[in-house]
């Protein structure tokens, strides 16, 4: 009754936000339950919240396709980037909506409208009427590429009689590590197996690479990335430049910020401007492989990377990153698509959000940390300048990014099993 109530607000939000990205002030009935052409059939539900899992999406639905022949995808989301990315991954006969919002009636609409066959989760959007309606309808309901921090299971544990049953009731777990696995098991999931991160299975765009390391042989100082950062990130970043310039005078380094939120470019430009940088973004330096960014004075220019789906290309462009999300308490972001590409990351204390990964890298020598922003700037200033060392961490990096495949073949594995007997039901 209460997300109910919350309709109201749910389209002001959107209205609000529509202001700076358009595709939220689109389909809004979709969010309600209400589907311009909908129809029942055979289909794969797949949701993926967001811009990064929407990407871990493309991983697994290659494998899924191969797996699931005449597999009719239903792809959901719940953000405008994730949606955007999600229109790359469709085929003739896909669809693409809104996810619903988690009320009795928008709900239940959304599966009386589609009657999906199977429903695959991403990571870690679990809903109490999403369980309910799928256990209603009799729609096995998966959590795959599972992930549970301590922080978010603390946080589920707080609402125990809403939480656990939605855990329970879900069909299956496919969970990422065993800590993720231990975590689900204490809020009442059946956990099937142990996967692995499909992140892992994920290849650098080989163009933007190519590009990338082309760009950085032509510029003559290192390059440092902040990568994916998040509010306040930016700030802590230019504090720390600011008070390693007055020690350390006439340092030249290139600098790339690719701020995780492209909403966010304009504030941190300004942010930029006004500490007296001037800033070169991303998008005016064209789009042929013959170009280059242009090269000012050195430090006097920040990089902006201010496009979506090009992460392969800046961190190729980049020696090292520090790796977004850790400096703030927001859990990190992903260090995998860095190592793939050779780039080594440091990061900050705050990784809850991506534990063993980041663990297993840190002991592998894919990452360092650092407890501050300053220290990670330390660190990162010592690899650059220390160009045998840093070719050691950039083949770590790869050598990690190597050793843990093999999650979207496990994962579509599991998929097929229920794939091949929900079909023989219908």
């Amino acid at each position: 009754m209460l997300m109910k109530w919350a309709q109201p607000l749910l389209r002001q939000k959107l209205k609000r936000r529509a202001k700076a990205e358009a595709l939220y002030g689109q389909f809004v009935e979709e969010r309600l339950g209400h589907y311009a052409h909908a129809s029942p059939g055979e289909w794969v539900w797949v949701h993926a919240v967001s811009l990064g899992e929407t990407r871990t999406a493309g991983i697994l639905l290659k494998g899924l396709r191969e797996q699931c022949p005449g597999m009719k995808l239903l792809l959901t989301h719940g953000t405008a980037t994730g949606r955007e990315e999600g229109q790359k991954l469709l085929q003739p006969g896909d669809v693409q909506v809104w996810q619903p919002w988690d009320s009795q009636d928008a709900v239940t609409r959304f599966f009386k409208a589609f009657q999906p066959r199977l429903g695959l989760i991403l990571e870690t959007e679990v809903w109490p009427n999403w369980v309910r309606c799928a256990q209603q309808f009799k729609v096995p309901l998966v959590l795959v590429n599972a992930r549970m921090s301590d922080k978010s299971m603390r946080q589920a544990l707080r609402w125990p009689s809403l939480m656990k049953p939605a855990y329970a009731g879900l069909h299956a777990v496919l969970a990422q590590t065993q800590g993720d696995a231990t975590r689900l098991e204490v809020l009442g999931a059946n956990v099937k197996c142990i996967t692995g991160n499909l992140k892992f299975d994920a290849t650098p765009d080989a163009a933007q690479v190519a590009t990338g390391q082309a760009w950085r042989s032509r510029i003559a100082m290192p390059v440092i990335m902040l990568a994916s950062s998040r509010e306040g990130e930016e700030r802590l970043w230019l504090a720390a430049w600011q008070s390693f310039v007055k020690v350390n005078p006439g340092v030249q380094i290139q600098w790339l910020l690719v701020p995780r939120h492209p909403q966010r470019v304009h504030e941190v430009v300004q942010l930029i401007e006004q500490a007296g940088f001037l800033v070169s973004r991303r998008s005016s330096w064209g789009e042929e492989e013959v170009a280059s960014p242009p090269c000012h004075a050195a430090g006097s220019t920040i990089f902006m990377g201010d496009s979506l789906g090009e992460m392969a290309l800046y961190y190729s462009l980049a020696d090292v990153a520090l790796l977004g999300g850790s400096y703030e308490p927001l859990g990190g972001q992903n260090l995998i698509e860095a190592a793939a590409c050779g780039c080594p990351v440091v990061m900050g204390p705050h990784t809850f959000n991506f534990a063993e990964a980041s663990e297993a890298a840190l002991a592998e020598g894919a990452a360092f940390r650092a407890a501050n922003m300053a220290m990670a700037l330390a660190r990162a200033m010592e690899l650059v300048q220390n160009s045998e060392l840093l070719e050691t961490h950039a083949a770590k990096a790869l050598s990690f990014a190597q050793q843990h495949g093999g999650a979207t073949q496990r994962t579509a594995d599991a998929v097929r099993e229920w794939w091949v007997k929900d079909s023989t039901v219908h």
